[in-house]
């Protein structure tokens, strides 16, 4: 198995205190794709990163806007800032901007003058028949003049674009990647099989693949059993290899998604499985997921 370095490509860290973070304040409205947040409504830390991540062998991660408050995005990029970067944990950045309003431009050009900032995201997530489950507010974003004006500024601006989707925004997200061949798009949390019926997990199988066909597209195999009510190591392994296999091991990222991982999983839990889950593929594709594909895309 698996025993070099690792860069973990998909991390956030919050502190509740500034209250920037309004999808993690107690509300009778708060989003249920994940089920409840009570246990992490609490303060995550760098030191409580190292804490986490000790036994693993990280040797750098990237950290991945929190959904920090809309009327601020780079007041996040500010803060993390401020934060100890010695033993490299959130050593990169792929911030926020308010795509489809007139102080995206402004707001990007910011973003990219932060020599740690390499990527933007963008939440799609909306499902059609479950608002409870939805984290975008319509279903047509990717659709929308304004925000793929946004989207086009990304490339020249030396930023990958990160999306959080559900197979219902496949469309969108492929004329996203058609419309603008110099963008590297990077798709969360496997794609987001949402929908664990029979046809919703086809449905999903069928974006992966539709997804991968797209040169400029990148997976992150991250938060692997989100949305799993069942979990297994079976059904866990399903999602991660279909991505690995569709997009194969050039284009694919393994990373945790910490803090929100501890919902289903510890840290060290979640690396095991990833142990597991590539331990027959050959030593320098296993460092290729591990390793090699963050650093060249986040440029470390």
């Amino acid at each position: 198995m698996y025993a070099g370095p690792i860069i973990d490509a998909h991390t956030h860290l919050w502190n509740l205190s500034m209250d920037r973070h309004p999808w993690l304040r107690p509300s009778d409205g708060e989003v249920q794709a994940l089920g409840g947040l009570e246990r992490i409504r609490r303060n995550y830390g760098v030191e409580d990163y190292r804490a986490a991540s000790a036994r693993q062998g990280i040797i750098a991660s990237v950290h991945i806007e929190a959904l920090w408050d809309a009327q601020d995005p780079v007041g996040e990029t500010r803060w993390l800032e401020t934060l100890d970067k010695s033993d490299g944990i959130a050593c990169r950045y792929v911030g926020a901007a308010p795509f489809g309003t007139p102080q995206a431009a402004a707001v990007l050009e910011e973003q990219a003058g932060y020599k740690r900032m390499v990527g933007i995201r963008a939440v799609l997530s909306h499902h059609p028949t479950l608002p409870a489950k939805s984290f975008a507010p319509r279903g047509d974003l990717a659709f929308d003049a304004a925000w793929r004006e946004d989207f086009a500024r990304l490339a020249r601006l030396g930023l990958t674009l990160e999306l959080m989707m559900y197979p219902y925004q496949l469309d969108g997200v492929i004329e996203i990647a058609r419309s603008n061949p110099d963008l590297t798009l990077v798709i969360n949390h496997c794609g987001s099989p949402i929908d664990r019926d029979e046809q919703g997990l086809a449905r999903w199988r069928s974006a992966i693949i539709t997804l991968a066909r797209e040169p400029n597209i990148m997976i992150k195999v991250s938060n692997i059993q989100a949305y799993d009510p069942s979990p297994t190591y079976d059904s866990v392994r399903a999602v991660a290899r279909h991505c690995i296999e569709s997009f194969g091991v050039n284009r694919s990222i393994l990373a945790t998604d910490w803090p929100v991982i501890t919902l289903t999983n510890t840290f060290d839990e979640v690396y095991d499985l990833f142990r597991r889950i590539t331990a027959d593929l050959g030593a320098a594709e296993q460092q290729a997921l591990f390793h090699d594909n963050a650093k060249r895309l986040y440029r470390l």
